[in-house]
């Protein structure tokens, strides 16, 4: 009843755990996918290794969370020989982020052995030159998908920056370039101060928000882009309950990737998600999730 395809990826569930979540060791991975979650995807891997910002990196709010980490990750080698010998039997997302279409195609070729898929990392709110900066140009988008479905054959995930006037455009640019689905949405661009000091909390000052508080942003994302789109949608962005999972679905969303409520509440989120939506279906005389993907869009 939970199984679902999207970008070419058979899902025992709908949902996916989000990048960058927590060390993503293949250990850690595994332990996701015991505890519910149909897929994963990994830390964002560049070229070069990167420390990330300095502390601190993460402002907790009743309502969610902001994070400037500036994209830490061991550098696609090292990530490379970590993951080149290990065997999963769930599907294994490598995020992959980049300046320009030329380094996401590189990574897509120097880690296709290890990868299922791909999601492009066109969308990160507070690393300089990288993520946003080529994300919100529908022209650059385009360029990136086309290099890296050019270079591999493992389906590619365009993610999504909510920091624009109109994500359509680049959902649009996207399909056109052949991805396989787009997720949306990644973080938005915010930031918090501390009144004592008299000035911004985070080191980077500027971070990403996330968590319940951009869940209508996101929702709204999603159902904006399964009007106008061809390929799957996969929902980000505050799924706490499985309510919330849901309403996702009903927009126009085939999977869910869980962040911030992993972070907040541990992997017991995917259990609880899983069943909520199982009884759901159950109670509404539903036979399979793929009946009420994009329901709400309808009349």
């Amino acid at each position: 009843m939970l199984s679902i395809e999207v970008a070419k990826l058979k899902l025992e569930n709908p949902l996916i755990l989000a990048s960058g979540v927590a060390d993503m060791t293949p250990d850690l991975l595994r332990r996701a996918h015991k505890e519910g979650a149909g897929a994963v995807v990994t830390k964002s891997i560049g070229i070069e290794p990167r420390k990330g910002y300095n502390n601190p990196t993460i402002v907790e709010l009743p309502y969610g969370l902001i994070n400037a980490m500036g994209l830490p990750n061991p550098g696609w080698e090292a990530f490379y020989k970590e993951f080149k010998n290990e065997k999963f039997d769930f599907p294994v997302i490598v995020s992959i982020f980049g300046k320009d279409e030329r380094e996401f195609a590189f990574l897509a070729e120097k880690l296709s052995e290890v990868a299922d898929a791909f999601e492009l990392n066109l969308s990160c709110p507070h690393a300089k030159g990288y993520g946003m900066e080529i994300g919100q140009n529908p022209e650059m988008v385009y360029k990136v998908v086309k290099a890296v479905k050019d270079t591999t054959d493992k389906p590619v995930i365009a993610k999504l920056t909510p920091n624009i006037d109109d994500i359509t455009k680049i959902g649009l640019a996207a399909e056109r370039a052949e991805a396989d689905a787009v997720s949306a949405i990644n973080t938005v661009k915010a930031v918090a101060i501390d009144i004592y000091a008299r000035r911004p909390i985070l080191s980077n000052k500027v971070g990403g928000y996330s968590g319940p508080g951009i869940k209508p942003i996101a929702l709204r994302a999603v159902y904006d882009l399964a009007k106008v789109l061809d390929i799957d949608i996969i929902g980000v962005g505050g799924i706490t309950t499985w309510q919330d999972a849901v309403e996702f679905l009903m927009a126009g969303a085939k999977a869910l990737q869980i962040g911030t409520a992993v972070s907040l509440r541990g992997f017991k989120v995917f259990k609880e998600i899983n069943e909520g939506i199982g009884r759901f279906l159950n109670e509404e005389g539903f036979n399979s999730i793929e009946e009420i993907v994009g329901i709400a869009l309808e009349g």
